[in-house]
């Protein structure tokens, strides 16, 4: 299946991240895409009442990146209940309205990386005094919530209270007047959305502080196999990097606000095999002064088999088949730095990115023949280390070509082949290479210049695994309360100082 990116844009929202020079992105030279917008779901997208034309975040972030990737958004207001089908007919090419990434939705359609993640709520009227809490309206079998249909809000209806209490509407400001008007005494909705129906109806409408449920964060959709992922991916990262995206979420309050902390799934103490390389610093390695593993990797699973009580059994192996045995199940996860692609989906789920990566030369410390990453490509005499199987040797074969590339199973195995002079240089992560250039500080160098900036990094699991929503969560609670970050800056996974 497609990319399971659930969650997290707040991930990418509050993580240092590699940043990605502006003349780096896509250019689209112009192109006009159909954006499909419903004008009905504020703060995304809404008919301004003041000046009868459309506005909201969606209007906002998507002129944002078409201003960087060069292209023209044509925008097309359609009901909610048939865009996610239409775009996967290759009717738009995007949809922008607040949409929930799902593990469902995305076999269909694929998603861009989140732009936030959000918090569903309860919104009841000011004056209403039969209940106070979630629990109180749940218990009260009488009482009756008011939801758009085809929504994840209607699916945690149906989870809260059952199909016999549930009102459905075609959109959400319809489900809003009728609580308004007491035909329905609640409305499950999302935070942020609930916020903007808040502002508008002060005085009539509050939300209830308690959380009902953490989902996957928010993105655009499109057609599966769209080219126009990598570039709106590439266009949030840089706006992510830049503050833009900060800065339109508070403006349209995309925030999601203060919430509340989210009650994590209980594994009752089971014991998951994670897929270690031990070869791949600063994820996972053999600390050489105590011969114990180490690395970010194991400091991560720990906290989160802490959080959703589970018990991590690491088990080495290698690199080149790792992939592989876990889509055939034969480890629950892997850790390994790994980097998120759509081929790579195929056959395994991924977790929600933990950290964006942006990928970098390695040469010499006294390397005279070259001095950018151009000078390496125009020379045709010089060759590149890269581990096999992996992104960047898909990057290598795209910058010089398969003469010019030495495989190596491990990366440390090219590294010491660049000190070595085997090769002139290695291409590498640059998380990871600025693990190797700590530990060879004298001998090797990263250059500056990022060469592609790729769709971040994540656990991996068979398909279909329910630990994907359980790992997820927990990220998100680490997200949330800053361990992660902390994590990050102790490792050194922050992809460095950025373009």
């Amino acid at each position: 299946m497609k990319r399971s990116l659930l969650l997290v844009f707040l991930l990418l929202l509050t993580l240092p991240l590699a940043v990605q020079a502006q003349d780096e992105l896509p250019d689209l030279g112009g192109e006009t895409i159909s954006i499909a917008v419903e004008n009905a779901y504020p703060p995304f997208n809404f008919i301004d009442e003041e000046t009868g034309e459309p506005a909201g975040w969606d209007y906002d972030a998507v002129d944002e990146i078409c201003a960087r990737i060069n292209c023209v958004p044509e925008y097309i207001e359609t009901s909610w209940d048939g865009m996610i089908v239409a775009v996967s007919n290759g009717e738009f090419d995007v949809a922008a309205d607040g949409i929930t990434i799902t593990e469902e939705r995305d076999e269909i359609v694929d998603f861009s990386i989140p732009y936030v993640s959000i918090v569903e709520r309860l919104m009841a009227r000011v004056d209403e005094d039969r209940f106070a809490t979630v629990e109180e309206f749940i218990a009260n079998e009488e009482l009756v919530v008011g939801v758009q249909l085809a929504t994840t809000n209607y699916n945690t209806a149906i989870e809260l209270v059952g199909e016999d209490r549930i009102v459905g509407y075609d959109i959400y400001g319809a489900a809003v007047q009728a609580l308004i008007a007491g035909d329905v005494d609640a409305v499950i909705i999302d935070d942020v959305a609930g916020q903007g129906y808040v502002g508008e109806n002060a005085e009539d409408v509050q939300l209830f502080e308690d959380g009902l449920t953490q989902n996957g964060g928010l993105g655009f959709i499109f057609p599966e196999g769209s080219e126009l992922v990598a570039a709106f991916d590439a266009a949030l990262t840089s706006m992510i990097d830049d503050g833009t995206l900060d800065e339109l979420n508070v403006e349209w309050g995309v925030a999601g606000g203060e919430e509340e902390a989210v009650e994590l799934p209980d594994l009752g103490g089971e014991t998951i095999s994670i897929a270690v390389e031990n070869a791949y610093p600063p994820f996972n390695f053999i600390d050489e002064e105590t011969g114990e593993p180490a690395g970010w990797d194991y400091d991560a699973v720990d906290e989160i088999c802490a959080r959703i009580n589970c018990v991590p059994e690491y088990i080495e192996t290698s690199w080149d088949g790792m992939i592989v045995a876990v889509s055939n199940g034969e480890f629950d996860v892997a850790a390994d730095g790994i980097t998120i692609t759509e081929e790579r989906d195929e056959i395994v789920d991924f977790s929600i990115p933990y950290v964006s990566i942006v990928e970098r030369l390695m040469a010499r410390v006294d390397e005279d023949r070259f001095a950018t990453v151009d000078e390496f490509i125009a020379n045709e005499e010089l060759v590149v280390g890269v581990q096999l199987a992996t992104t960047n040797y898909n990057t290598a074969i795209e910058l010089v070509g398969e003469d010019r590339i030495v495989g190596y199973d491990i990366y440390g195995a090219a590294v010491q082949a660049l000190i070595a002079g085997d090769v002139d240089a290695v291409i590498i992560d640059d998380v990871a290479g600025q693990g190797y250039v700590g530990e060879n500080a004298e001998d090797v160098q990263l250059f500056e210049d990022g060469l592609t900036q790729n769709g971040g990094l994540g656990f991996i699991f068979p398909e279909g695994s329910e630990l994907v929503a359980a790992f997820d969560a927990a990220l998100t609670s680490m997200i949330d309360d800053g361990t992660l970050d902390e994590l990050n800056v102790e490792w050194g996974v922050a992809g460095g100082e950025e373009e």
